[in-house]
């Protein structure tokens, strides 16, 4: 049956991703050996194409983009097909674009720029679970994901909100259904990183499961030191 366990890998702001990531990813698929593979955006960062200022200490856009493409093809090798959600990192390079006037068309697609072959990019997904039920799929609706679920009427599913790692339950005479933020795969000590300095609360490294219709949380357990201490939760 499709879609029953479905790995939803969250925001890895290659190359400024955790260190671990690979290694992450790699034991969930042995672990649990997914069969359908959602990234919920911002595959990429793009620090020196945001609208924010560029720090001097890092990679320029170029070089950027080379590193970046090398941890995409790493998570290739072990995903080869994968839907990715478009986001606010992701699609700079389509922002920029549209602020100097050139249009859409006149760019290369995500795969042409990553150089992936089966990964396709969405705006917004619904994929059917096992039990019939539908799920909706968007890099980041709303900061509360249980209000955004509500008005879709159906299970949801976010990124991009890099503190937020939650499964939350709503039901009706019908259904049980529920909203899932599914945290960030990101090296919070990168310079990229240090907007996050400003906020109270600290990001969470993790991905989200979705095993036989019901939402599973996988945090990346870490060590004093920062690192993954290797053992899945």
């Amino acid at each position: 049956m499709a879609n029953r366990r479905i790995l939803v890998i969250s925001d890895t702001h290659a190359p400024y991703h955790h260190k671990d990531t690979i290694r992450f990813l790699k034991a969930i698929k042995d672990e649990y050996a997914p069969d359908r593979i959602i990234h919920i955006g911002d595959e990429i960062d793009n620090h020196a194409m945001s609208y924010h200022d560029h720090s001097p200490d890092l990679f320029s856009a170029g070089e950027e983009l080379r590193q970046a493409r090398e941890v995409i093809w790493q998570i290739e090798d072990m995903f080869p097909k994968v839907d990715v959600l478009e986001s606010n990192h992701g699609s700079l390079w389509y922002r920029k674009a549209k602020t100097h006037g050139i249009p859409r068309e006149a760019l290369k697609t995500y795969e042409e720029i990553l150089k992936t072959k089966k990964w396709k990019w969405h705006m917004e997904l619904i994929v059917r679970l096992p039990n019939g039920q539908p799920c909706y799929f968007h890099h980041g609706r709303s900061a509360n994901v249980l209000t955004a679920s509500q008005h879709y009427g159906m299970s949801f599913v976010q990124g991009h909100y890099h503190e937020k790692f939650c499964v939350q339950y709503w039901g009706t005479s019908e259904r049980l259904n529920w909203g899932m933020n599914v945290g960030c795969l990101v090296d919070d000590d990168s310079i990229a990183m240090e907007y996050n300095n400003s906020n109270l609360k600290r990001p969470i490294i993790g991905c989200g499961m979705i095993i036989d219709s019901q939402p599973k949380l996988m945090p990346m357990v870490l060590k004093s030191n920062g690192r993954w201490n290797g053992k899945l939760t």
